[in-house]
């Protein structure tokens, strides 16, 4: 792979950033180039920014892919997260639904029409692609990795409370807007702690057993996930998941959406729960007999890492493009 240049051109200030720069940090010959995701709004700008960087492989997202392609360079992408069905919608501004379902939605059919590979990061959005698109090509799945030696189970100190952890931006698409109906029905001494995300600036309203922790560099996450006792996922639409698996990979039980990808990673009953779309009553009690519990929660959480250390490494993600990459170049 020495001699094999990747160019990555990413936006910043999203997961799928994150997940790129993990594979920069680890392929020789991969180069992670983020820009303002400013540029997007107009896309055929954007080789303009990359015009001198040279690359064997082209890895990027679908959504601009199109318009990162040069001739005689392969081009792969991947799909972190599928947003242009009519079913996200609902969970959308006016604007976004107008622009997933037009323009966006363009740009991803051209993508699809021009990579040399398309990957995607669960079997549910690699459904996605072949239901909205038609898309008879293949779809490897590669799992989004966590690193494990980082995201791992620390002793906590005693508490009287119960921390539930919401980890996202605060957007309906990660189901920031069940959090004070949830937060409403849950028992003395529980309370949410949830992060302002990549992208907010407003936090939610101000309730007593919530509080909003900031912004959280990707760097200090181990250590919030250390100091929960439940992770609260509530996502109504998830190309995969990856708060879920880091909190799993730090021994904690996850309460999920029923939906999308999840169930690909949380398995109901061994290791947390998953709640019907949208709904609170579920969502609240099931933490609220998690809170009562500290061996289920300890069971759950073994489980889950366990699971992880099987599954969802980041040994098992970088070995997984590595091979594809291979595959690419060869052909």
């Amino acid at each position: 792979m020495k001699d094999m240049k990747i160019l990555s051109p990413m936006a910043t200030g999203n997961g799928a950033y994150i997940v790129h720069r993990s594979l920069a940090e680890r392929i020789d010959g991969y180069t992670l180039t983020g820009y303002n995701p400013y540029w997007s709004l107009c896309p055929p700008t954007l080789p303009s920014l990359f015009r001198d960087q040279k690359a064997d492989i082209i890895h990027t997202v679908p959504e601009y892919g199109y318009f990162l392609k040069r001739n005689h360079i392969p081009l792969v992408v991947t799909f972190h997260s599928f947003v242009v069905d009519r079913e996200t919608a609902q969970f959308s501004t006016f604007l976004q639904k107008i622009h997933h379902r037009t323009n966006l939605h363009f740009f991803i059919r051209k993508a699809l029409s021009v990579a040399d590979k398309v990957t995607s990061v669960s079997h549910f959005t690699a459904g996605m692609i072949r239901r909205e698109f038609g898309y008879q090509g293949e779809i490897p799945v590669i799992y989004n990795g966590v690193d494990t030696e980082k995201f791992r189970p620390a002793k906590k100190s005693a508490s009287h409370k119960i921390t539930v952890l919401f980890s996202g931006n605060l957007t309906k698409r990660k189901g920031a807007h069940l959090l004070p109906k949830i937060a409403s029905l849950l028992n003395e001494k529980i309370e949410i702690l949830y992060t302002s995300g990549l992208r907010d600036k407003n936090p939610l309203p101000d309730l007593p057993n919530m509080r909003n922790i900031g912004h959280i560099p990707f760097s200090q996450m181990p250590a919030v996930y250390q100091q929960a006792d439940i992770l609260l996922f509530p996502s109504v639409r998830e190309g995969f998941g990856l708060a879920a698996a880091e909190a799993m990979a730090c021994g904690l039980p996850v309460v999920a959406t029923n939906c999308s990808s999840l169930p690909e990673l949380v398995v109901d009953g061994q290791g947390g729960y998953l709640c019907e779309l949208g709904n609170t009553e579920e969502f609240a009690g099931r933490i609220n007999e998690l809170a009562e519990s500290p061996l289920m929660r300890r069971d759950m959480g073994d489980f889950n890492r366990i699971r992880v250390e099987k599954n969802f490494t980041l040994a098992q993600m970088v070995a997984g493009y590595l091979n594809l990459f291979r595959e690419v170049h060869k052909s």
